[in-house]
């Protein structure tokens, strides 16, 4: 009890310091932040409460990994843009006293406590062509394409909490210029005995740039990484195949909009006229909704989630879109698990997400 009450009271200490400097600097790998699975795109792009067996669920707070994800091996595969290619790959062990003699069944502290996984991502833009400042083309060609291996840990204590930390070096190199980081994510977890409610607390990508794109006078610029405090609530209704999901996100700062002018301008000045976001838009900037259909044996999955900031950035004013919105699904046969999400980010561009979950452990029996 008293490690518990030690983590989460570090854990509020280190958000509180961290959000002091997270307005003022300026964040690179922004990478970092896009769903790398269907699940996770299904569920409006994070979710740090769910704890359900899904390996992925770790990339967004790592006290997410369950006694379920024991050598699970799950790739992702993303379309997001013609010509781009997003994919992961995860794999998770557990381990701790002894071997486990019968699957982990919810009662009482697994046999193996500790939870460990690690995951590679791999973003590539593609090939684009040299152009000089007018856009004539040069010729030849360049490439562009981040790196990110996630180390996890977590740890069950007791039945109803866990804690948990990740290791994240990542890497990017654009045309000649490149980077180096080193991140790191520090998540809670906590649930009721019967499951019914979750709750989630992660800080995530905190770290700096160790090797800049670019050198400013007084030597190399070393920029900080898109810092997230997360909290997230899922409540599952206990007689019916509902489950609800609220996740606030970027609690750090307030502010999440770019500047920005209307085209409008001013009959008095000329001047287009600047509009301030109001409140309340900010506030639910913040949120993310879903609504999930799965059943008690949890052979299969529905989600609907609606992100407010998506829709906000990525809404076109003068026509129809569904950004925002996202749909996913998924499906358990056998020793595998399919899933799929389809989410819109502007009026001609969908992104699909694909991913296969494999339970190494029964395929070799």
């Amino acid at each position: 009890m008293r490690k518990s009450v030690f983590l989460i009271a570090l854990l509020i200490v280190a958000s509180s310091a961290i959000a002091q400097v997270s307005n003022a600097g300026r964040s690179v790998f922004s990478f970092m932040s896009l769903p790398v699975s269907s699940r996770i795109n299904a569920l409006g792009g994070s979710s740090v409460s769910l704890s359900d067996g899904d390996i992925s669920l770790g990339m967004c707070n790592p006290a997410l990994l369950h006694e379920k994800s024991h050598m699970n091996l799950q790739l992702n595969y993303s379309y997001y843009l013609p010509g781009t290619m997003f994919g992961s790959a995860l794999y998770g062990h557990n381990f701790g006293r002894s071997k486990l003699e019968k699957p982990y069944e919810g009662e009482g502290e697994p046999d193996k406590p500790n939870y460990f996984a690690v995951g590679f991502h791999y973003l590539d833009y593609g090939r684009m062509q040299y152009a000089d400042y007018e856009g004539h083309l040069t010729g030849g060609s360049f490439g562009a394409r981040d790196i990110l291996i996630d180390i996890m840990y977590a740890r069950q204590l007791g039945r109803l909490f866990k804690v948990g930390v990740t290791l994240k070096p990542v890497y990017s190199i654009y045309e000649s210029y490149s980077s180096f980081a080193i991140g790191a994510d520090v998540g809670a977890h906590f649930q009721t005995k019967d499951s019914t409610f979750q709750m989630g607390l992660v800080l995530a990508n905190i770290g700096w740039q160790l090797k800049g794109f670019y050198s400013e006078m007084d030597g190399t610029a070393l920029e900080m990484l898109p810092l997230n405090l997360q909290l997230g609530f899922t409540y599952r209704v206990k007689h019916a195949p509902l489950r609800f999901h609220i996740q606030l996100h970027n609690l750090q700062t307030w502010y999440l909009n770019y500047e920005w002018t209307s085209r409008e301008k001013s009959p008095t000045t000329g001047e287009y006229v600047s509009h301030s976001i109001p409140w309340y838009d900010m506030l639910f900037r913040h949120t993310i909704f879903a609504f999930e259909i799965v059943p008690k044996s949890e052979r299969f999955y529905i989600v609907l989630s609606y992100n407010h900031r998506r829709r906000a950035e990525m809404n076109l004013t003068d026509q129809k879109s569904l950004a925002g919105l996202a749909l996913g699904a998924g499906v358990k046969i056998k020793q595998a698990r399919i899933g799929f999400a389809i989410s819109q980010m502007t009026k001609s561009n969908f992104s699909y997400q694909f991913g296969l979950t494999l339970d190494i452990n029964s395929l070799m029996k």
